[in-house]
């Protein structure tokens, strides 16, 4: 496609600035909080993460799209992401047997601009925050989309776990595996998935909603809480779940979304970062070991650090090296511990997989 033959596009954002591209196939408008992400390759994951539902995606990678898109590398069954803002978006592609980002695009339906200014977005949106925004081919309509735009709701208290949940149990790995794990699904990926299952583990996929009893039932050996989109505060069967856990003293995992779930539970506040982490090769340092781990991160909240401090309970297991943010955590005399990062990768580096470890050797 000649760049001459694409139709303009703007990405708009709420405080009024306006960065200007053109669209890749799909035209119309598409609106939510707008992020960026730093890293150099994993964009089919990244799209296909439900952690990032609602959010507009301004990848920092000059060229996205150049090794294809193959049906293996998903995190969930389809795009997440309300839509996309590259600066080179690359129709051609090179990995053998892949097809095109294109065509992936295009059969998820989604609205992706090209050919912006990203490294002037991505310090613009450093500079002043996180904030709502529209991209759109309907460059003649900019007052209506400001108007559409004010009345989109913040990320902050916004429950979207129920957007990306499943809605029926599901089973994950050999039912002949050593232990059972019940998951509580705000927004899991199937990586995390994945690497239970290797561990000898059986998972049980459960709604978001679904109550502690319902999944004592199945009688599995831990329970797992895991990632997903939005603001854990109005998660009120989460956190109800999280502190039944850790009250029981049953064998608890948490990650991300899941990890401010249990924080939560335990009477810890959390907040809206002023910019979130999104990338992978932030630096992570396990303050129990002393050692550095490269981490791959999606979030937008955190734990806020002072209320873990002031909480007895609370034991803080790893800083984020960058701005000393939460990382970890661990209930004191409890078998319950979380993590803000993605020890899963997918994509990023393996630095964390140790946790599933720890996790599954806290089930014997």
């Amino acid at each position: 496609m000649k760049y001459q033959s694409k139709k303009k596009a703007i990405i708009l954002l709420s405080d009024g600035t306006i960065f200007h591209g053109k669209a890749v196939g799909k035209e119309g408008s598409v609106f939510g909080e707008v992020c960026f992400n730093t890293g150099m390759t994993g964009y089919q994951e990244i799209f296909t993460d439900p952690s990032y539902f609602g959010q507009i995606m301004v990848a920092t990678n000059a060229h996205i799209g150049n090794y294809g898109t193959l049906e293996e590398e998903v995190e969930s069954n389809s795009i997440k992401i309300a839509g996309l803002v590259v600066k080179n978006f690359s129709y051609e592609f090179s990995r053998p047997g892949s097809k095109s980002l294109q065509s992936f695009l295009e059969k998820n339906n989604l609205l992706a601009i090209s050919d912006v200014d990203t490294r002037a977005l991505v310090s613009y949106i450093r500079d002043n925050g996180a904030m709502n925004a529209v991209i759109s081919t309907e460059i003649d309509k900019v007052d209506e989309l400001k108007q559409e735009l004010a009345n989109t709701p913040e990320m902050k208290g916004l429950e979207l776990a129920s957007k990306v949940s499943t809605k029926q149990a599901y089973f994950y790995g050999e039912p002949s595996a050593k232990y059972k794990i019940a998951a509580l699904d705000l927004g899991i990926k199937r990586n995390i998935l994945r690497n239970l299952a290797k561990r000898d583990t059986y998972i049980k996929v459960f709604p978001y909603n679904t109550s502690l009893d319902e999944m004592k039932a199945w009688n599995p050996n831990g329970y797992f809480l895991s990632n997903g989109p939005g603001d854990p505060e109005p998660l009120e069967n989460a956190i109800a779940v999280a502190k039944q856990l850790v009250d029981e003293n049953l064998p608890t995992f948490g990650i991300c979304l899941g990890h401010q779930v249990i924080a939560i539970s335990q009477g810890v506040k959390t907040f809206k970062m002023f910019n979130g982490h999104r990338g992978i090769n932030h630096p992570v340092k396990n303050l129990l070991t002393g050692k550095g781990e490269i981490s791959s991160q999606n979030h937008g909240f955190a734990v806020e650090r002072e209320s873990a401090n002031k909480n007895p309970k609370i034991e803080i297991t790893h800083e984020h090296l960058n701005d000393q943010t939460v990382a970890g955590i661990s209930i004191k005399n409890k078998n319950c511990f979380s993590v803000q990062y993605h020890p899963e990768a997918s994509p990023g580096p393996n630095d964390g997989t140790y946790l599933f470890d720890q996790f599954v050797a806290s089930l014997k």
